[in-house]
């Protein structure tokens, strides 16, 4: 019959031409459904999938793609895209001072700071007496040399601090010379003063604390007096330069800083609370703690520069403590004289003596003097028996030209 069965040769020829077309159409359908899937592909990497060649980055690209395109724009995303490149890295305003910080600090980020210009750096200079004073201190004072960053002011002092000591850091200003002379309170020297203070702020800024010797040299055309009478006289009076080397170290100070200090700083007259705000500081000697509370102060103490205009920094800090106080939870402690003394109230107990400043007085020449005199003595003191020690048979030579 015609139409029940077909034969077998008939179902030969016929089943492979069924076979590839079906074979065909899913291979189709199943492109079609991968390329809807993902529509930022490209029928060249479907290509690469399927090769038995295909490396793995050509394998990996186009999902990396994929990933761009759920952006939304397909042109964008079928294309590698490139990383920015770095913005440049300005310079800072303060060269390397973070590096020289760094190398300096100790374990809890304290650093001691000094400020010299080219005078200080010579042969027999006031460097060289403070320099002696570590060395033949106590108690291992002279390891604080290697925490000592010396704040040049030229050119010529920053080369000649190399010479001599390890952490020198060149502090570069604009509109003031240090080299010259300045007139007490003049435009020049408040610029000074005040731009010194702006520098301690930025060290507190960078995360630091720092103990700071600050002092002053002056010349008059006057006998040499007591330096508060000279700030209360109408004296003329000319700040040399910045002397901050005129410091005399014996005995690790820090001992005697309070852990609760937000701010210490020296006496020209202690009156023995050293939480009274009544104490005559003296800048000469000042460690600040690096604080929110610290670099609020220093920018209220800024602010006082206009504030109180016409006023030096001291002063200022004079008129502001109490009020910073008040709103700022300040703790300012003021150091016994015994320990961290001057020439204005000078410590006569040379057993508990660790610094000495040479303030209170005027004049490079007179400075000198007496601190190389104050220098003999200590020799003496440390060559002499723990008895004599004790019985107290050192006192310094007074009176000398400031020292009394």
């Amino acid at each position: 019959m015609l139409g029940g069965k077909m034969k077998g040769g008939e179902m030969s020829s016929i089943s492979p031409l069924v076979s590839f077309m079906l074979g065909a159409a899913m291979a189709t359908v199943c492109v079609l459904f991968f390329m809807s899937a993902s529509p930022g592909r490209r029928l060249v990497d479907i290509s690469a999938f399927t090769s038995g060649n295909a490396t793995a980055d050509q394998l990996l690209e186009p999902v990396l793609r994929d990933g761009a395109a759920d952006g939304g724009n397909d042109t964008v995303a079928a294309e590698a895209t490139q990383a920015p490149a770095p913005a440049p890295v300005e310079a800072s305003e303060w060269g390397d001072l973070e590096e020289v910080l760094r190398r300096a600090a100790t374990k809890d980020r304290t650093v001691i700071m000094t400020q010299i210009n080219a005078a200080w750096t010579k042969p027999g200079s006031l460097l060289d007496l403070f320099f002696e004073s570590f060395r033949i201190g106590e108690g291992g004072v002279a390891k604080l040399l290697d925490h000592l960053v010396i704040v040049t002011m030229d050119p010529n002092a920053y080369e000649g601090c190399q010479t001599v000591h390890r952490h020198c850091y060149f502090l570069r200003t604009t509109g003031v010379d240090y080299r010259s002379e300045k007139m007490f309170m003049s435009k020049d020297y408040l610029e000074m003063m005040w731009g010194r203070n702006r520098f301690q702020q930025t060290i507190l800024e960078l995360g630091y604390n720092f103990l700071f010797t600050v002092s002053l040299s002056f010349s008059t055309t006057s006998s040499p007096l007591h330096i508060a009478l000279l700030l209360s006289s109408s004296t003329t009076v000319r700040c040399i330069h910045l002397s901050d080397v005129d410091v005399m170290w014996f005995r690790d100070p820090f001992r005697h800083i309070s852990m609760a200090a937000d701010i210490a700083i020296s006496s020209d007259v202690f009156i023995g609370d050293p939480y009274s705000l009544g104490n005559f500081p003296n800048g000469g000697f000042l460690f600040v703690r690096s604080s929110a509370t610290t670099i609020d102060f220093y920018r209220e103490w800024q602010q006082g520069r206009w504030r109180f205009f016409g006023k030096h920094e001291q002063d200022v800090f004079n008129l502001i403590k109490h009020e910073m106080v008040d709103k700022l939870g300040l703790t300012i402690q003021f150091l016994d004289t015994t320990y961290i003394s001057g020439f204005c109230q000078l410590s006569k107990d040379l057993n508990k003596i660790c610094t000495l400043h040479a303030n209170c007085c005027v004049g490079l020449g007179a400075k000198m003097h007496d601190l190389r005199n104050v220098l003999d003595v200590w020799r003496n003191y440390t060559a002499g028996t723990p008895d004599q020690r004790r019985a107290g048979k050192f006192q310094w030579k007074l009176p000398g030209i400031c020292i009394h």
